[in-house]
């Protein structure tokens, strides 16, 4: 019972409203909006929770590394948009990690662990670009960073211990893939009505 409510809670937060929802460059500052970025964008929150999730599944090592690797690429990712370095179609990208790792929570995906490292550290580029590029240039870059890199481990965190919860537990399990699921369609419906 206690994991059908868990995984319930996880799908909640998995529920995007509006995807591709930046406001654009030069907007958010300091360690407090780092943190709540990452919070007020649905495609970001069901992101990160699936990699937590994604991590989870995988299990081992990969319960650390891969959640480092999204933190990795997120970081790298923000200081390209902090510079103002252009990547074409970004919003693009970050709506398809959410539908890609979804995808990848639901069909319980188990690539060897360097193609994973690298698929997380993508998406972790494509949202850090994003976070970067939304950061106002005169503000405290270190602490802007610091609060949304905190932010995402937090939701990775989550996602991971969802998994964690339902360990030996089929049922819980299945939920958990399930709320992989439910965060490509969400995503999917959002977009298509939106």
């Amino acid at each position: 019972m206690r994991a059908r409510i868990v995984a319930a809670s996880a799908a909640t937060l998995l529920l995007p409203g509006v995807a591709l929802a930046h406001p654009g460059a030069g907007e958010a500052a300091g360690l407090a909006a780092g943190f709540l970025h990452p919070l007020g964008g649905a495609d970001h929150v069901a992101t990160m929770v699936a990699v937590g999730l994604w991590a989870g599944l995988l299990g081992g090592a990969l319960r650390l590394r891969l959640p480092a690797a999204f933190l990795a690429g997120m970081a790298a990712g923000a200081v390209a948009g902090g510079a103002g370095i252009g990547v074409p179609a970004a919003e693009a990208g970050i709506l398809a990690t959410v539908i890609l790792a979804g995808g990848l929570v639901a069909a319980a995906v188990r690539p060897p662990a360097g193609p994973a490292l690298a698929i997380a550290a993508l998406f972790g580029a494509l949202h850090g670009y994003a976070h970067g590029a939304a950061m106002a240039p005169e503000w405290d870059a270190l602490g802007y960073g610091v609060g949304f890199l905190a932010a995402t481990a937090l939701l990775h965190g989550l996602g991971l211990g969802l998994v964690l919860v339902a360990h030996g537990r089929r049922s819980g399990l299945t939920l958990a893939r399930a709320a992989g699921g439910a965060a490509c369609l969400f995503v999917a419906l959002g977009v298509g009505l939106g």
